[in-house]
């Protein structure tokens, strides 16, 4: 892929920045302001934002925590120039209406010209005198006085007006959206609960509740609050077992590991268990391994383990993330984590992205348990996940394999969340009859 190299990925992404804000610049400075002062401060504020995002952008991909106060400025920079842009596009439909309708209306008014003489009051007309000279008012179509074409249809003052109208109503659209985004990422976690048959389950296992939670994304914008209010809920609901799916943290251990320090007091009877999505490998996957395991957690890294209760059995496997290899660690091996197991006896992945679904129906996994996609986190941005992952959210069914998607407790990026809350998920297993 070629935003596995750094510098091309950077590239695109200031590209793509350097256009946005152009066009920004063009309908938000341009066309509000006229020459002198003010426009001159309007292009160097678009220009002072455009450097925060994406320095802001680029510096906590590669440094972490530490630029907590750049990524705050920078991303709720970028989740407003994005909403900026949707409205501002979206204005450009009415505004190309309008504009085309006054050019209508010109050219009208220019073709029906001065009033038009009948024939029949030619034939009884008086003979013809000479006629005085017409003054310059006269000459004007629509007759004396009138200008030649109405002042509403031919005014810069008016399209200065409909260019500062539809500004202010990106700006208000783009600041309201911003605004519940963030008071839904920050907000409560919902919990959702869904049951899932599973063809060969022993019926003493009818019943045996998973908590699944993932993308906590521990960093510049969540700390130890998060984690809190995780523990609380999971262990209200007294699940059998506790699963982690992955983008633990955006940020090294020594960084922002005491945010997860909560998590030691996760409770089930089966315990939790844990498996790594593409940023802990970006914030150093070896030392987020042994933290999650000296928080009492069971990493599954290319393994599974045998899940007993009441008598009856099925196999728990977890997979490493796709992107494990571009850090120099091994990547999913479907074969080491479910050859050799018996065939009659269900198993459950746990893996971070549903786009390894693919290989889990190769191996006939009866349910796999992923994250990442953040249930596409605002709208309708989430469109664009849709495109690259096969589930977005929720449950879903691919060939033998029964697939739940979780949309994640915490976001990364731009701290909003527009129309899809976090969550975790409590997973119900039945005998399918």
């Amino acid at each position: 892929m070629l935003t596995n190299n750094p510098v091309i990925f950077f590239g695109i992404i200031t590209l793509l920045a350097v256009s946005i804000h152009l066009y920004l610049w063009a309908r938000l400075v341009r066309s509000t302001t006229r020459r002198g002062k003010g426009r001159a401060i309007g292009a160097l504020l678009i220009f002072g934002l455009g450097v925060v995002g994406v320095v802001g952008f680029m510096v906590t991909r590669t440094v972490g925590v530490d630029a907590w106060l750049l990524a705050w400025a920078g991303y709720v920079w970028i989740a407003l120039m994005f909403y900026l842009l949707l409205s501002l596009l979206v204005l450009e439909i009415p505004r190309a209406a309008l504009s085309l309708w006054w050019r209508r209306s010109k050219k009208r008014t220019a073709v029906a010209g001065p009033t038009a003489v009948t024939p029949t009051a030619a034939l009884v007309a008086t003979p013809r005198a000479e006629a005085p000279a017409m003054t310059a008012a006269e000459e004007q179509p629509g007759g004396p006085g009138t200008p030649a074409f109405p002042p509403e249809l031919d005014n810069p003052g008016r399209r200065l007006f409909l260019a500062r109208a539809c500004a202010l109503a990106a700006c208000g659209a783009a600041a309201g959206f911003v605004g519940y985004g963030m008071s839904t990422a920050f907000g409560d976690l919902r919990t959702i609960r869904v049951t899932v048959p599973i063809k060969g389950l022993d019926p003493r296992l009818s019943g045996f509740r998973i908590a699944a939670v993932s993308d906590l994304h521990f960093g510049a914008f969540l700390h130890r609050e998060l984690a809190d209010r995780i523990v609380t809920l999971i262990n209200r609901e007294q699940a059998d077992m506790v699963t982690i799916l992955g983008d633990l943290a955006d940020g090294t251990v020594a960084e922002i590991g005491h945010a997860a320090e909560p998590l030691r007091h996760l409770r089930s009877r089966q315990g939790t268990f844990f498996v790594t999505g593409n940023h802990d490998y970006s914030s150093g996957a070896d030392e987020w391994v042994e933290h999650v395991s000296e928080l009492g957690m069971r990493p599954l890294l290319n393994e599974r383990v045998e899940i007993a209760s009441g008598g009856a059995a099925f196999d728990l496997a977890g997979v490493n993330d796709l992107m494990a290899p571009m850090y120099d660690h091994q990547g999913p091996d479907f074969t080491a984590a479910l050859g050799g197991r018996d065939p009659a006896r269900p198993v459950v992945l746990l893996a971070h992205q549903p786009v390894q679904v693919h290989s889990a129906v190769e191996h006939q996994v009866d349910l796999q348990l992923s994250g990442h996609t953040h249930g596409g986190q605002t709208v309708p941005f989430d469109r664009l996940v849709g495109l690259q992952q096969p589930v977005l959210a929720g449950l879903a069914k691919m060939g033998p394999t029964s697939i739940f998607v979780t949309r994640g407790a915490g976001f990364f990026g731009p701290p909003i969340r527009a129309g899809i809350p976090p969550e975790i998920a409590i997973v119900e297993l039945q005998p399918r009859p």
